[in-house]
């Protein structure tokens, strides 16, 4: 009898045990079904601002968080403009990381650099105010102006310093295939020929996740990069962003094309997020497009990120 009672009574507290799992599973479902709620608003206000927009837009966004991905026309090919740079920048830390490891051939950050005339192209706001055969600046004092006010000059210097084929080989190893550098800052005749720069709205969100993830260098030169990537620039991701908020990006323009590209750094819950325009009839309009979809999805991480799972803001946003 006894044994039959004590049988009996652990029946009984595995049926607690599996109520309150029951209970316990509810609840997470509940929250996550909430969640998903959030993401459908997120699309929506996406697809609004893209019914206004006078061209063509692509976004991806990805949760460094959790690795969730969200897509809308994020693997078509847009033209880059500058935000190719974003390429250039990650290749230079690159072979820093392997000039590190003792490997022959690579860049340093600190390998120097003579301005000469020949090298200066058009929309170089820093190195066509500098003096030729006089000046002389490190291969990071370059980036610093191709991040602060996307000097081309620098970046052709850069892109010759470490080489264009060099760069989409860094690409191919992450299995970025259709994120292409084929030609030179303002190479017009290039741009004619077909041979532009270009990347997917998705490929942009997979580079940054692999800088995040110090898939490329090691994390010193990691926060470097996302360090000089936070310089105050002229740029459409943070414009309706607080002012606080630390955004790592780059954005690019042509005529009809509109990029930027960046991990905001919401607190406890960062996120990668590629915004491209092209076929604008109306740059200025395109910009304040990509502000506004940057301001949905901030409110999205910003509201998860001090939100119980039942919704309840833990703290002040």
């Amino acid at each position: 009898m006894r044994r039959s009672g004590t049988v009996s009574l652990m029946k009984k507290f595995a049926a607690l045990l599996l109520t309150i799992a029951s209970f316990a599973y509810a609840a997470d479902d509940s929250a996550a079904r909430k969640q998903e709620l959030l993401w459908q608003k997120l699309e929506h206000g996406v697809e609004t601002l893209d019914s206004g927009l006078d061209g063509v837009m692509g976004v991806a966004i990805l949760d460094l968080t959790t690795g969730r991905e969200w897509m809308y026309h994020a693997n078509e090919v847009f033209p880059t403009a500058s935000t190719i740079k974003l390429a250039v920048l990650t290749e230079l830390y690159h072979q820093q990381e392997l000039s590190l490891q003792g490997k022959t051939g690579a860049a340093k950050l600190t390998d120097m650099y003579t301005v000469r005339k020949e090298d200066l192209a058009p929309d170089s706001a820093i190195l066509d105010n500098l003096t030729p055969g006089v000046t002389v600046l490190t291969n990071r004092d370059l980036a610093a102006a191709v991040v602060a006010v996307s000097d081309n000059s620098a970046s052709n210097i850069l892109t010759n310093r470490l080489g264009m084929a060099r760069i989409n080989t860094m690409l191919d190893g992450l299995n970025l295939k259709q994120t292409r550098m084929r030609r030179l800052m303002m190479d017009l005749e290039a741009a004619k020929q077909g041979r532009e720069n270009v990347a997917t709205p998705h490929e942009l969100v997979l580079l940054l996740q692999a800088i995040y993830q110090n898939k490329l260098f090691r994390p010193e030169l990691t926060q470097d990069l996302l360090n000089l990537l936070s310089t105050p620039k002229s740029s459409s991701i943070p414009r309706l962003l607080p002012e606080d908020l630390k955004i790592a990006n780059k954005p690019g323009e042509l005529f009809g094309v509109r990029c930027d590209a960046g991990i905001v750094f919401v607190p406890k819950h960062p996120f990668a997020i590629a915004i491209m325009t092209t076929y604008d009839r109306d740059g200025r309009a395109a910009e304040q497009t990509i502000s506004q979809v940057a301001l949905l999805a901030w409110r999205l991480f910003d509201t998860l990120s001090v939100s119980s799972e039942y919704g309840r803001a833990m703290a002040a946003h």
